[in-house]
């Protein structure tokens, strides 16, 4: 046994438990908002035109929510702890090759290779935490993690703003590189590797999934500059459209499935991942929109752009506790329907009124329509869908498929224009 190795059957410490699973996630739930408020500095920087705003957000989302059903199964069968320490090693270099960068294919594809190690490190996260406290505890830790990711998108604006004002567009990325450099040890000297049921993997699954998502990403982005009757644009949603159908038909007939389909038979995880990919599509897209505007539209900075949003991503940090206490009474499905409409009213509010003069008075009220409506979406979904779960098997491959919609969505929207609990109906 290496010496860096849990003993079996050894008791691991609540708190460093908590540490070692949640400060890697903490970092990559971080690394996307704060790449979002740096974006009109990388287009200064960068000479990055619009389209390759999109990719530097677009590369990250699409690896991740391709490979994400990959990493569980490569988790249960190479370990997961060993899946999990490989994912923070391949974020943290790709966050080296990021802020070393000097051009924008070079970061496009550093974010590339940052989305495949968060698909090794998002999923098999909460799976090691649950593995590593004890069975009265993990309700507990759930809760804690789920604060930690909320953390993350609350707080990341915040901090991207504040490194890119008052250092440079770099030290989003170098900031990784010391998380990374204490994680890893940390994981290896507290968490067991544990495994899963060994399964062949789904490879052909993967390729088309990917390539479906990743030609119908394309023709969208392409559409606006390209024409949306020019060959290349038509030929990829044609393409990705094909690959994609090919992916349902391939899961109704492999052995080794990546994604059960019989799984959307259960309405409440249909309405669950549906509502979870409109919910991001529109949320993170008017995000990927407003921090421009704020910053390249009205001249603020950095810092003064993420403070101004504020209102509407820590709104969800206070709202989403609340909610998750009512919703026993009141029931998940008025929660997310009231959260719905909410952002609805807010995102409305912000296209009604919105100018190159509009006023932050003008702006509030949207902002905290939609941070609220944020957190009482975020708040009941995950017991929800744990209920509705299936047997072992399709569970565990079942639960990546939520972050899977939600990065698949955060990606189309920025062409018109991207973690933690994703609802479900009562």
């Amino acid at each position: 046994m290496s010496a860096s190795s849990p003993l079996p059957g050894r008791r691991v410490p609540f708190a460093l438990a908590l540490l070692a699973t949640g400060i890697p996630m903490f970092m990559a739930t971080l690394d996307n908002l704060v790449m979002t408020n740096a974006l009109p500095v990388l287009r200064t920087d960068l000479g990055a035109g619009i389209e390759e705003l999109q990719w530097f957000v677009n590369a990250y989302t699409l690896v991740f929510a391709s490979l994400i059903l990959m990493a569980v199964a490569l988790g249960d069968r190479l370990g997961r702890r060993t899946v999990f320490v490989a994912g923070i090693a391949i974020f943290t270099a790709a966050s080296i090759f990021s802020a070393l960068s000097t051009d924008p294919v070079q970061l496009i594809i550093a974010r590339a290779i940052q989305g495949l190690g968060g698909a090794g490190i998002m999923p098999l996260s909460l799976s090691l935490l649950t593995g590593a406290v004890e069975p009265r505890r993990r309700p507990l830790a759930i809760g804690i993690w789920g604060g930690i990711a909320g953390l993350g998108v609350a707080v990341g604006p915040l901090v991207g703003g504040a490194i890119v004002g008052g250092w440079n567009w770099q030290g989003i990325f170098w900031i990784n590189v010391p998380v990374g450099l204490i994680a890893i040890p940390l994981i290896l000297l507290v968490l067991p590797n544990a495994f899963g049921q060994r399964m062949r993997l789904d490879v052909p699954g993967v390729l088309l999934a990917g390539l479906g998502v990743l030609g119908v990403v394309f023709g969208i982005v392409r559409g606006n500059d390209a024409g949306w009757d020019s060959f290349p644009v038509l030929a990829a949603l044609v393409a990705g459209g094909a690959l994609l159908v090919g992916f349902v038909l391939w899961e109704l007939r492999t052995p080794t499935l990546l994604l059960p389909l019989r799984l959307f038979r259960d309405r409440s995880f249909t309405i669950a991942n549906v509502v979870g990919f409109g919910f991001s599509f529109g949320m993170f897209g008017a995000v990927f929109i407003l921090i421009q505007y704020l910053q390249i539209v009205q001249g603020h900075t950095p810092l003064e752009a993420a403070v101004m949003t504020t209102p509407w991503t820590m709104a969800p940090m206070i709202v989403a506790p609340l909610a998750g206490l009512i919703a026993p009474r009141v029931g998940t499905r008025a929660l997310i329907v009231v959260g719905l409409l909410l952002q609805a009213a807010g995102l409305g509010w912000l296209g009604l009124t919105m100018a190159a003069d509009t006023g932050y008075g003008m702006m509030l009220p949207a902002f905290i329509l939609a941070g609220v409506g944020m957190g009482m979406v975020f708040a009941p979904p995950r017991p929800r869908c744990s209920r509705t779960s299936p047997p072992r098997t399709p569970r565990r491959r079942a639960a990546p498929t939520r972050p899977c919609a939600r990065s698949a969505s955060r990606s189309a929207p920025r062409c018109s224009r991207r973690c933690s609990p994703v609802p479900a109906a009562s």
